[in-house]
């Protein structure tokens, strides 16, 4: 990885480490997963390897399906590490807090509208939440890390996704969760579709029951 300066930590998190950096006078993100000692090393070096090489065709799928996600610079498999487009704008989990409901309002619409398009060609994010969606300086929202993420067309695994988002929203933006979630559906259904979004929606409460459920009985 020549041209690489000097990488500055920006996030340390369980899946993967983020650093930024300058690679060939671009500003980059480097996404690198790191050896974990608990788990043997020939299983290790077998998840870190394949999600290296899953996630960048993930994201390569989901800007087909007209989802804007960063640019793949480069995969190194043998580091376990992947360059990527650094995206300038603010985390949605910001924004959310500072604009106007009406804004709100647009945004989660147009967020369930991305969602959509994800599930509507069989990707599976695995990680939805307000810190995964960038909005850059021209509007586009971008979404990222998708180290968690799978192809998948199944209900259960849109209803999944869903349900974090949810439960996400309601973490951080608890005094209007609600109203944000009801946009998200209300875009993501005009772009699956009613039919297929109510299973999913279904499915979403299904989940969430059952994780109720289990709360209760371990309470």
């Amino acid at each position: 990885m020549d041209k690489l300066k000097t990488p500055t930590l920006i996030k340390k998190g369980a899946e993967a480490s983020l650093y930024l950096s300058l690679w060939h006078d671009r500003k980059v993100i480097l996404k690198k997963r790191l050896p974990k000692k608990y788990r043997p090393n020939a299983l290790d070096t077998q998840i870190r390897i394949f999600r290296t090489i899953h996630e960048p065709q993930l994201m390569h799928e989901a800007r087909k399906a007209g989802v804007p996600t960063p640019t793949i610079f480069m995969v190194d498999v043998k580091n376990a590490t992947i360059i990527m487009e650094f995206i300038d704008g603010i985390q949605v989990k910001q924004m959310l807090t500072e604009i106007s409901p009406r804004e709100r309002q647009g945004l989660c619409l147009e967020i369930g509208k991305l969602i959509g398009k994800l599930h509507g060609n069989s990707i599976i994010h695995g990680d939805l939440t307000t810190s995964n969606m960038i909005m850059n300086s021209e509007g586009r929202i971008f979404f990222v890390d998708f180290g968690l993420g799978e192809r998948s067309s199944e209900t259960e695994a849109r209803g999944v996704d869903l349900h974090l988002m949810k439960r996400a929203l309601h973490s951080t933006h608890c005094g209007f969760a609600e109203k944000c979630f009801d946009s998200v559906v209300e875009g993501y259904s005009e772009t699956l579709g009613l039919e297929e979004a109510r299973m999913v929606l279904s499915k979403a409460k299904e989940i969430e029951r059952r994780g109720r459920y289990v709360e209760e009985r371990t309470a």
